[in-house]
């Protein structure tokens, strides 16, 4: 059925998983409800893009700037 169909990730698609990802790891949570609830389409280039990419929220990080938040995060890894 799918066998001819061959599809690649947009910029923003590939963005948007990463942001996805990065929320998950902030928030300590599963990644695959939010992959899930994703509604994905196709361009008119041919590639998938994500219609309802996830909101990412520093909300309650305390920083004086996101160098500061990067450094910090990565450090803990």
């Amino acid at each position: 059925m799918f066998e001819n169909v061959k599809l690649k990730l947009s910029h923003q698609a590939m963005g948007a998983l990463m942001m996805t990802l990065q929320k998950c790891l902030l928030e300590e949570t599963d990644i695959v409800p939010l992959l899930r609830e994703a509604d994905w389409a196709i361009d008119n280039d041919g590639k998938l893009f994500i219609i309802n990419p996830p909101v990412v929220s520093l909300e309650g990080i305390e920083t004086n700037n996101v160098t500061d938040f990067v450094k910090a995060a990565t450090e803990e890894s």
